[in-house]
Order: structure tokens, then sequence, then C-alpha cells
């Protein structure tokens, strides 16, 4: 669910922040605002009010520095490039708490580290009281905050991931939660999308990854891909690809699976040939005639799906070096196919693993 600039709720660490709740507590003549608003945990439904001054509907009041954190992610949340706080109550530490709450939300949390140049402000002590001014300059557009996509777990990210790149999209952003993960996972994760994608596998992106912050358990990930060959050539290759897979797979056999896989390796077999080297996509070995390992796969992958047979693309290793193989759905169960192979077999997990073949074993259905 894509979030738009304006949502009201935030996560930072084992902390949610959340400024209505600071108006529902006073509406219900709660005591202690900041109770409620610990940093332990707060769970709060959205709320339509707005933490306001009595009589200024543009001025936010707050009584603690949990408060003031809250009122600057909510500037931050509603795009807003200046904003007044109001201090109740009198405090000599006003500055040092601006400073010391500004450095945090820029820093620590994840929108505002993403989002956010610098924060400034002047302060005005009004008859017993204090004011400040806030001043925020963004580094990113409200279009690029609004494009962030909220994922939790490795299947999330993964299915984001899969989505951008089908699309040949040149940026994602994530809000991923409990996340303990780095550049490397990411960058792993990119990786299985990509192979997830026959149609779309044309072109392995370049991945540059940022994280904001660098470390929490929840944080904005930033995933930027570039690619080798312009959109519109990539479009019309997986256009010819795909016409070319249906006309190819017209006459399979739709009577049982064994029928069916037995159908695509002699398509696969009579239109492509194994080259060591050669290109790796599917469009190499659909339409160009030969290809290597991955493009085998995941040409096998690809005339796999257009008849609506179970298959997935297996990324391990062969001897210790990369290597990429199918397993497929038979009347037997899943089964590893290794479409490089001169004699075509079926195996099992044991029967691979005999042959030198290595995998993670998370990642695709059981061959026993």
């Amino acid at each position: 669910m894509k979030h738009l600039w304006g949502f009201n709720r935030f996560c930072q660490g084992e902390r949610k922040y959340s400024l209505p709740v600071i108006v529902l507590a006073c509406v219900v003549g709660l005591s202690g605002c900041s109770s409620v608003l610990s940093r332990e945990y707060a769970s709060v439904t959205p709320h339509s009010a707005t933490p306001v001054a009595e009589g200024d509907s543009d001025t936010l009041r707050v009584e603690s520095y949990q408060e003031l954190v809250n009122a600057l992610i909510y500037f931050i949340d509603q795009g807003e490039e200046s904003g007044t706080i109001r201090f109740s109550g009198q405090s000599e530490d006003v500055k040092q708490r601006l400073d010391e709450a500004c450095l945090e939300v820029v820093q620590e949390d994840p929108l505002g580290a993403y989002a956010v140049d610098f924060m400034k402000y002047s302060l005005t002590s009004i008859v017993g009281t204090y004011e400040a001014d806030i001043q925020i300059t963004y580094r990113r557009t409200r279009e690029q905050v609004s494009s962030i996509v909220d994922a939790t777990g490795a299947s999330a990210i993964r299915g984001e991931l899969s989505e951008a790149l089908a699309d040949f999209s040149a940026e994602v952003v994530l809000r991923i939660s409990y996340f303990e993960g780095d550049e490397v996972y990411i960058r792993q994760l990119v990786r299985e999308a990509y192979l997830s994608n026959p149609e779309s596998a044309l072109d392995m992106p370049d991945a540059e990854i940022f994280m904001y912050p660098q470390e929490g358990q929840q944080r904005i990930v930033e995933v930027l891909l570039t690619y080798h060959q312009p959109r519109q050539t990539l479009e019309s290759q997986r256009n010819s690809l795909l016409r070319e897979c249906a006309r190819l797979t017209q006459d399979v056999s739709d009577e049982s699976l064994d029928e069916k896989v037995s159908d695509l390796i002699s398509i696969l077999q009579e239109k492509s040939q194994y080259v060591a080297g050669a290109g790796n996509t599917a469009y190499a070995a659909l339409v160009e005639g030969s290809a290597d390992d991955q493009g085998l796969a995941l040409g096998f992958s690809l005339l796999a799906r257009q008849v609506e047979l179970p298959c997935v693309v297996v990324d391990g290793q062969k001897d210790g070096l990369p290597h990429v193989w199918n397993i497929v759905e038979t009347s037997q169960g899943y089964r590893h196919l290794d479409m490089t192979q001169e004699g075509i077999q079926f195996y099992t997990d044991h029967e691979m693993t005999a042959l030198g073949y290595q995998w993670d074993y998370t990642l695709v259905p059981k061959c026993e």
C-alpha cells in the first residue's frame, strides 16, 4: 500500500510517535499527556484532529521533549516547509531541547533522514513561554515521499522489487519494519526478484542501495536501478519474447503434467542451444537461439508460465561455480531440471546434491 505524504503514524526503533494521541488524551481529560507518548510504545489509531495551541490553528503546542520530536515529525509528515511550536510553561533549556530534537529527527527518524536536508529555527519569548518558528529544507520531492511503500519481511521486499523490475523502474523506496539486514541482503533480494520475472529479466540492472538511517529496526531503503539498455528497447524485447513464447506453446499438450514438461523440453531444445558465455535471458534462448545456463532456465520458466506449469528458477552453484537451473512440477512431485545437460533427466534434492549442485533450500520447493 503506497503511503501518502500525510500519514499519521511513525515508528522509530521500538517507539511509535503519533501527535493525534496528544489531542485525544487531552480531550478525554487524561492527566499528563506526555505519559501517553512515552518513549516505550504507544499503539494508536489515526485521528483527524491536529495538536494546536488555543486560538491558533497554525501553531502546535508541546509540553515535553517527546512531544517536541513528534511535532517536528508531524511537520515533515505533512510536507510543511515551516511551522510554529509553542512550549507550555517556561523552561530555560528550550534551545537545547530544540537542538537535540532537530538532530534526532534528521538523523534517527527514517523519513527525516531520507527526506530532510536540514532544519533551523528562531526562538521568541512570549509572556512566560517560548515560541519557535521552524524552517525545514527538503532534499526529496513530495512525489518521492508519496511513493514510499511499506514492506516487512523478505517476501514483501522481494515482491516490491519484483514489481519495480517488471516495470523497468529506476527507483524503489521501501519503509521496512523489524529490519536487521544490510546492503548485501537487499542486493540478494534484487537478484531473486529479477529471476522471478523471466519475461522482464532482460537486463540485470546495477543497484545502488542507501539506508535511512544506517541502523535501527525501522528504516527507509532506497534502491536505485541503472539499466544498460534503454527502457524502450527492453519493452520491445519483452513484447517480441511474449509473442514468440505464445507461438511456441500453442500446441502444447494439456493432458498431463509429464506431457507438458516433455513438450516444453522439446520446444526449448529445438529452439535454442546451450552456449557458455552466450546471452543470459529468455530472449536469448527463445528469440536469438542460443543462451547460457541462466538464459535456458529463464526460457524454460517462461514457457512453463505460458502453459500454467509450476516452475521456478534456481540460482545456485555447480561444482562450486555459479549455475542456474529449474525446478518443475511432475507427476512424481517437484524435480530439478538442468537444461544444460546433454541427457535431460529429473533429480531429487538428494540426487542433485550428490552431483555437486548447491542452492538455498528455503527459496524453492522441496524435491523429495
